[in-house]
């Protein structure tokens, strides 16, 4: 038997949930694996507030330096991009090995981090960062390591996923949700990360980062969010066999990589379509394996706490036999040309433009397509609309976004549009 002492910094939502599993389930990991999760040190600001865990007595402390010096390993679950940053850069100068939840930190800090635990030869695992308690962060590392990724599509925020569904199946609109969300608890008082497509994004780059071999951090990543998916959108798309879902897309495309997040329209008979409410799906595409699909809860405190524990025990076990950097953190070495700028990025898109309905529109509308060379898959007018200006839906064939960019421009130019054209991309799954 190997016993591990454990050190968690941040008692918070999901710290509370880890020191729950080691203390319910630390028999049965025993017994599994050999190795005795003990916890040893709960560090926080506040050590009073009932967190719903009775956890041993003298555990707990503000000393989250003199835990760092303390454990075997360290967990952090602070959050945000300072603080905890020094904590976990802290704990590999000393060659303790880390444990972490912090997507914000490993997508935008993620090379620092991985160089300092090269350096001191000591283990960084992070599969909590990625879509709470589903394993995709192990299964990149390991279980599709013999394969070349093709594509990876997630829908990786439950928050938005849990909007969408409702606005579909309820026909509310956007703030009405959000604010029942909020009183849910599944959306943030300051809900920007989450609806505005930031968290998406996050995990996208921690994504690309391992299917691709080189860390990309946030700045070359196309985000765009939730927030201007109107109810008629998600009528008409419901209408013309779609459903609108935040994706995050990376994907190869003739050996240069695509990074977007980005509301999309999927076709309702694919299984990512079918992915609702706070759950998260991820589609990981090999060139071996074909496609492969995870499904489950992406937050909350016993998905994400059941993620840290899982990687506690990959942790004692690589401390057990002596195997540490046995799955490194992070391989560089670029499997790709260039990452793709967005405006050539080629997709099928949905068009919304609210026009006058009298004779000719039509015409100018195509024209300008034409003009860009964009092919045109469908048009539809809604007639019966009661107001003056009607929606006219165009579907296109593929084109590149700089081309439809540069027809938004000239529709909206027109006497005959009114207001902005809406833009919805479509994926074929």
């Amino acid at each position: 038997m190997k016993e591990v002492k454990v050190g968690i910094i941040g008692f918070g939502t999901v710290g509370a949930g880890v020191a729950a599993n080691i203390l319910k389930n630390g028999e049965t990991i025993l017994k599994r694996t050999g190795v005795k999760l003990t916890l040893a040190r709960i560090a926080d600001l506040d050590i009073t507030t009932d967190r719903g865990v009775s956890v041993p007595a003298g555990i707990l402390t503000t000393d989250a330096a003199a835990l760092i010096r303390e454990v075997d390993v360290v967990v952090e679950l602070v959050g945000g991009t300072t603080v905890a940053k020094d904590f976990i850069l802290q704990a590999l100068r000393l060659g303790k090995p880390v444990v972490t939840a912090n997507k914000a930190l490993i997508a935008e800090h993620g090379e620092e981090i991985f160089a300092a635990a090269a350096k001191s030869k000591a283990d960084v695992y992070y599969e909590a960062s990625v879509a709470g308690g589903i394993p995709v962060v192990k299964a990149l590392r390991e279980g599709l390591v013999s394969n070349r990724i093709k594509r990876i599509y997630g829908i990786l925020n439950g928050t938005c996923n849990y909007i969408l569904t409702r606005m579909e199946q309820e026909g509310l609109d956007f703030e009405t949700i959000l604010k029942d969300a909020q009183k849910l608890g599944y959306a943030e008082a300051e809900p920007s990360l989450d609806v505005d497509g930031f968290d998406t994004a996050h995990k996208a780059s921690i994504l690309a980062a391992l299917a691709y071999g080189e860390w990309f951090g946030m700045e070359p990543i196309y985000v765009e969010g939730i927030r201007d998916i109107s109810l008629l959108d998600i009528k008409f798309a419901e209408e013309l066999g779609y459903r609108v879902k935040l994706l995050a897309i990376i994907k190869q495309v003739d050996n240069d990589v695509q990074i977007r997040v980005h509301p999309t329209l999927i076709s309702r008979d694919a299984m990512l379509a079918n992915i609702s409410d706070v759950f998260n799906g991820v589609m990981i595409d090999g060139d071996t394996v074909g496609e492969t699909l995870f499904y489950g809860r992406g937050a909350g405190r016993n998905a994400t706490a059941s993620a840290v524990v899982a990687d506690l025990v990959d942790v004692a076990l690589n401390l057990k036999h002596n195997a540490a950097e046995r799955i490194s953190a992070f391989r560089p070495g670029s499997q790709f040309n260039e990452l793709m700028p967005m405006d050539e990025v080629k997709a099928r898109y949905y068009l919304r433009l609210q026009v006058r309905d009298e004779p000719g529109v039509i015409a100018k509308i195509a024209e300008i397509l034409s003009r860009q060379n964009v092919s045109i898959s469908s048009f539809i007018q809604r007639e019966e609309h009661p107001e003056e200006n009607v929606p006219l839906l165009i579907l296109t064939h593929e084109a590149r976004e700089k081309q439809i960019k540069a027809a938004i421009a000239g529709f909206e130019k027109l006497s005959v549009v009114s207001g902005k054209v809406k833009l919805i991309r479509i994926e074929d799954i």
